[in-house]
């Protein structure tokens, strides 16, 4: 599904108007799930009113949380104000609050978005519809926008460079993936390690997915820029820098025989570029003049087979913690079943 209108904050009633006709959730208490909507929420005091009021009206039935990681503006009053259930995560950084959220809170399905007032409150009931139905862990929103400001050029390209890097590793199965909007299931959840502490958990998220080959799917939204007052945290060497040392730092902790392998493939090219002009010598005079030189080689090539024997032990040790994964994940129900209302007792 597709919303093709953009956002901007002068619409903020046709907003409530097209989540009021938006494809509502079924009503009945018997079958509607439990609808929680997270905010991970730092200096937002511009936004965060704007981003619960447009989420209470397109989710009426939803609970809304803000996070506040250690504001020092008026986020926290506003948020209250705003009919917010506030609570507080001290340990700095987007990743720190998300496994804080994901290990409070307990519902059958989770709206993640950031509380900036970027993302497009009405398209929600179209995510956490589209993830009930058809029993996804996750639905992605793909950020759609023609406003520079709102999704600047460097920020596109590195978004493009860093989301290319995890399809050809992973799977190319999400377009945006370091969207701060999205909806998952209870399993999803609660199987999430959620190791990250700052921007590079939108990484380890979609890397779980990919992981464990669950179902999952991307609606397009409409994205637009910040209001007036409210500035981005988001620094795009720095942050950049950060999500690719994860994809490598993921990458050698789960595809560990590709990865050492390329380090053997290293080391034994450079051995043996070292080696041939000393085995050509050898061949031609039966001595060996360059005993340095045949001495790297020689350590080279072993410890090009060291790193490769690393990745054959270290392949299996993670296809156990890919099945523990797995076992752990198939041990929570799937979308439907509400497991918080039985739970509950009810």
């Amino acid at each position: 599904m597709t919303v093709s209108t953009i956002d901007r904050p002068a619409d903020r009633q046709s907003d409530r108007t097209a989540a009021s006709a938006a494809p509502a959730m079924d009503p009945d208490p018997n079958t509607a799930p439990v609808v929680a909507v997270l905010i991970p929420c730092y200096n937002e005091e511009a936004a965060i009113a704007a981003v619960v009021r447009d989420f209470q009206a397109a989710l009426p039935d939803a609970t809304v949380y803000v996070y506040d990681n250690n504001s020092s503006d008026r986020t926290v009053e506003v948020a209250k104000a705003a009919g917010a259930v506030v609570r507080h995560e001290p340990l700095q950084g987007k990743g720190n609050v998300m496994r804080r959220m994901f290990s409070d809170i307990e519902a059958d399905v989770y709206v993640l978005v950031d509380g900036d007032d970027t993302y497009h409150a009405p398209s929600a009931p179209l995510m956490v519809k589209r993830l009930w139905d058809d029993q996804l862990d996750m639905v992605n929103g793909a950020r759609v926008t023609e406003i520079v400001k709102a999704y600047r050029p460097g920020h596109r390209f590195g978004n493009k460079l860093l989301t290319g890097m995890v399809a050809l590793i992973f799977g190319n199965r999400i377009q945006d993936m370091l969207s701060g909007y999205r909806v998952f299931s209870r399993r999803f959840i609660k199987s999430f390690p959620a190791l990250a502490s700052g921007f590079e958990t939108e990484t380890e998220l979609t890397v779980h997915a990919l992981e464990l080959n669950m179902p999952i799917a991307e609606i397009k939204a409409p994205y637009k820029d910040r209001p007036p007052g409210s500035h981005s945290k988001l620094n795009t060497i720095r942050d950049g820098v950060r999500i690719l040392r994860t994809i490598v730092n993921l990458v050698k902790e789960e595809r560990p025989l590709p990865f050492f392998f390329a380090i053997f493939a290293a080391l034994a090219a450079a051995s043996g570029i070292l080696a041939w002009p000393v085995v050509a010598t050898y061949l031609q005079t039966g001595l060996v003049p360059r005993l340095p030189t045949a001495v790297l080689s020689t350590g080279l090539m072993l410890l090009g087979f060291l790193s490769l024997t690393c990745g054959l032990i270290l392949d299996t040790v993670t296809l156990g913690r890919r099945e523990a994964k797995r076992m752990r994940y198939l041990s929570i129900p799937a979308p439907g079943v509400h497991p918080v209302r039985k739970a509950a007792g009810s």
